[in-house]
């Protein structure tokens, strides 16, 4: 790949035919339209987030004359470039030079135009540093990587965008990365994240590829449509959303599409499912308020997603010692349930760390984690007793 250093790029330059796309939240073409802002293997302009600090650090920069780093140009044609790296900058001035946003100056917040005279000239006379690189797809993709390292790092899915960038990302961008999309709101009730740093459309590609990213973009690189991307995702969402009625922030960030792919085959009545939330959310016992999904959709037998709330060692104590005294009359084990039966251990007495509290009446069918509730069983029969 050959580089070429230039400074002789200005502000001004760069904010001629700047186009910043409100809708999608990304900067267009600059330069008098011989550079192309965002391709397609850039991620979305993010620093306006957080209350836009970024961009306006960017703009302070500049003003106060200190170095605004390399900015990277990939040459695409005679006189026509896109930015390789820098992109958040360039739009973060074009946005501020267009009157996008304003900077807080002597205590007042100020766009471009209010500036004054010579603060205006300052930002657009101010050269940028900017290196021209020429190069095969897989070298300038290569180079995109190595110098996105620095600064904000590209997640995983921002990189594999870059790899594999075509009609197919192009496609899935649009629909699952604009922000403006009115579905963003119904997704981000069991998506974490947000539209700008790809996370809707990770999700839809891990949903679909059944976690295999890579392979599902690289298969699909070229494909002029994103039908079965979009099929599957909605699939998965609207199953969710007409089996568990109610919206409860636990939901946000579970993996539906694995429990999409395990349970959607079964069949469930919704309205049971939502009076079973409400009681589980309310109990105090349950102690992982995300397990009670895959909980009702196991059929309501795995409490350890629940995490239910465990005796106290105390409480313990005092039922091992009871149990111990009263076996030791009978001569029998003091795990009730090897006493009941005809091994070796029918009359064995167990030491209290040989054993662990078990509910007399399952808490599940409504006993409570109380003293009352109370039973040691030996460890063994403790972990194979069922539905406890």
């Amino acid at each position: 790949m050959n580089t070429r250093l230039r400074t002789d790029i200005s502000v001004a330059d760069i904010c001629k035919g700047f186009v910043y796309n409100q809708l999608e939240g990304r900067g267009l073409f600059g330069l008098g339209g011989k550079l192309t802002i965002q391709p397609e293997y850039q991620r979305n302009y993010f620093y306006s987030e957080g209350g836009g600090k970024r961009e306006a650090a960017v703009i302070r920069s500049l003003l106060r004359k200190y170095p605004l780093g390399v900015i990277y140009f990939n040459k695409v044609g005679e006189d026509k470039f896109e930015v390789l790296d820098g992109q958040q900058r360039i739009t973060s001035i074009g946005r501020f030079v267009t009157n996008k946003f304003a900077i807080m100056d002597g205590g007042n917040p100020k766009e471009f135009h209010s500036l004054a005279a010579d603060q205006q000239a300052l930002l657009l006379n101010s050269r940028l540093l900017i290196y021209e690189c020429e190069g095969e797809e897989s070298e300038i993709k290569e180079w995109f990587q190595t110098v996105n390292i620095a600064g904000v790092p590209l997640n995983d899915q921002e990189l594999l965008n870059a790899v594999y960038s075509g009609p197919f990302v192009t496609l899935a961008k649009t629909e699952f990365s604009n922000s403006q999309n009115p579905n963003t709101q119904k997704w981000s009730a069991y998506i974490k994240g947000s539209a700008n740093r790809q996370e809707f459309l990770e999700r839809a590609l891990e949903w679909v590829s059944k976690g295999d990213i890579g392979g599902y973009m690289s298969a699909h690189r070229n494909d002029s449509n994103i039908n079965e991307l979009k099929t599957y995702f909605n699939s998965v969402i609207d199953w969710v959303s007409s089996l568990f009625i109610e919206v409860l922030p636990e939901m946000k960030g579970l993996e539906w599409g694995r429990l999409y792919e395990t349970y959607h085959g079964k069949s469930y009545d919704p309205k049971k499912m939502s009076q079973d939330v409400k009681r589980l959310a309310a109990d105090d016992y349950v102690k992982s308020g995300k397990g009670i999904f895959e909980f009702l959709l196991g059929g309501s037998v795995d409490t350890k997603l629940l995490d239910v709330r465990v005796f106290e060692v105390p409480v313990k104590r005092v039922a091992h010692a009871k149990q111990t005294q009263a076996a030791q009359a009978k001569g029998e084990s003091n795990c009730p349930l090897c006493a009941a039966g005809h091994s070796a251990n029918k009359s064995r007495i167990y030491r209290f760390e040989e054993m662990d509290a078990d509910h007399v009446s399952a808490w599940i069918k409504g006993g409570a984690t109380t003293a009352d509730n109370c039973e040691m069983l030996c460890i063994t029969h403790n972990r194979a007793k069922g539905n406890r």
